[in-house]
């Protein structure tokens, strides 16, 4: 499930008045200059809402890989064709996307007004956004693959080296700087899916012949194209003072495209012949619908919390994968899975660290000197 492209939506438009220089919008790449061009201002909140917010983004991150990966493996029904699920939920993200611009323009006329101008009349931009909608489209279909033949909670660890990936595509393409200890959580995570891939856990109750390096490879494709994408996507975010939610129609419009090419290059002649949604079942649109709505619940969720609660999130989806994985999956749990789990766990928690700001020390140390000179005269 794919949430990169969603970064910037923490911070609400609220007003024009030009707002102070804050090391936390430095640290986090973000120039001052777009924060008082557009009004972005970090919204306060009680830490019982922030809880509440990561709680259920725990919950949607983890049903997610568990129910895609029970649809795949144990499900008794006929096998639909995950091509299908990705364009659907392309669609679907499209027509909330809508909805949000609707509540965000106030009328139907501005609406109209800013599709004209931001759709039909740029072409430029649409074929600008057609990037990411092709590497996401990959992406979301190698999570297909990969929870096809990897367990849940395998998946939920591996797919964690997104962070490095993502890590590694801001230092090439936006210039930004990482910490020693971003660089060492970098390098405990990439150890930790070592020891997680080193003997996978294995599974007793799946009912389909399984692929595990098949499968890693298929999490590889993803996390560099979660990486790359998302970084992308940040960058033309940055580029002009266009609205998110306008961004995201020109991204899914050439997503649905894209997605509904790969279902009829891949699996066309089987779709013609027993259509388009073979094999649904309740559970495949509960998953759909976790992917439609989950990315865009997750723009609502950061938008209170900083990354140290996300990284939280984030391990605490990994536990709730393990131990549905164990229930549901009869997966049994090594000793290297176990310690390769809470390395990843920890070096997401020392990634999501903020910055140490030291911009002020050499000024202090100026005016230590400067007093001590003072009581010398």
């Amino acid at each position: 499930m794919n949430f990169s492209h969603l970064k910037y939506s923490h911070y609400r438009a609220v007003s024009r008045t030009p707002i102070k220089s804050s090391p936390t919008l430095k640290s986090k790449g973000i120039p001052i200059e777009a924060v008082e061009s557009r009004g972005w201002v970090k919204e306060p909140v009680s830490v019982m809402f922030k809880v509440y917010c990561l709680s259920v983004m725990t919950l949607v991150a983890a049903t997610y890989t568990v129910v895609l990966r029970y649809t795949r493996t144990v499900s008794s029904t006929a096998m639909y064709f995950s091509t299908t699920a990705v364009c659907i939920t392309e669609v679907i993200k499209l027509f909330l996307s809508l909805g949000m611009l609707t509540k965000e323009t106030g009328s139907f006329g501005r609406l109209k007004a800013s599709i004209v101008e931001h759709v039909f009349w740029s072409p430029k931009e649409l074929l600008k956004l057609s990037v990411p909608s092709v590497v996401y489209a990959v992406q979301n279909n190698m999570a297909f693959v990969a929870l096809s033949n990897l367990d849940a909670a395998v998946y939920q660890v591996t797919y964690q080296l997104k962070i490095p990936c993502t890590a590694l595509c801001m230092v090439l393409m936006l210039n930004r700087s990482l910490s020693r200890l971003q660089w060492f959580s970098v390098f405990m995570l990439c150890l930790g899916v070592t020891l997680v891939q080193w003997k996978p856990a294995e599974a007793t109750k799946v009912q389909v012949e399984q692929n595990p390096f098949l499968g890693f490879m298929a999490i590889a494709v993803a996390v560099l194209c979660s990486g790359f994408a998302g970084v992308y996507f940040e960058k033309v975010l940055k580029s002009s003072d266009t609205s998110l939610w306008v961004r995201n129609i020109q991204m899914y419009l050439s997503g649905i495209v894209v997605t509904l090419a790969g279902v009829y290059m891949t699996e066309g002649a089987q779709v013609v012949e027993k259509g388009f949604f073979y094999g649904y079942t309740p559970w495949v649109c509960f998953v759909v619908f976790l992917a439609s709505v989950g990315g865009l619940y997750t723009s609502v969720v950061v938008k209170y919390t900083d990354n140290i609660m996300k990284g939280f999130s984030a391990a605490a989806a990994i536990v709730l994968s393990t131990v549905a994985s164990v229930t549901l999956f009869g997966l049994q749990i090594t000793a290297t899975f176990a310690c390769g789990a809470m390395l990843v766990c920890v070096s997401i928690y020392l990634y999501g660290l903020p910055k140490q700001d030291t911009t002020k020390l050499p000024r202090a140390d100026t005016d230590k000197e400067a007093r001590q000179k003072l009581i010398t005269v």
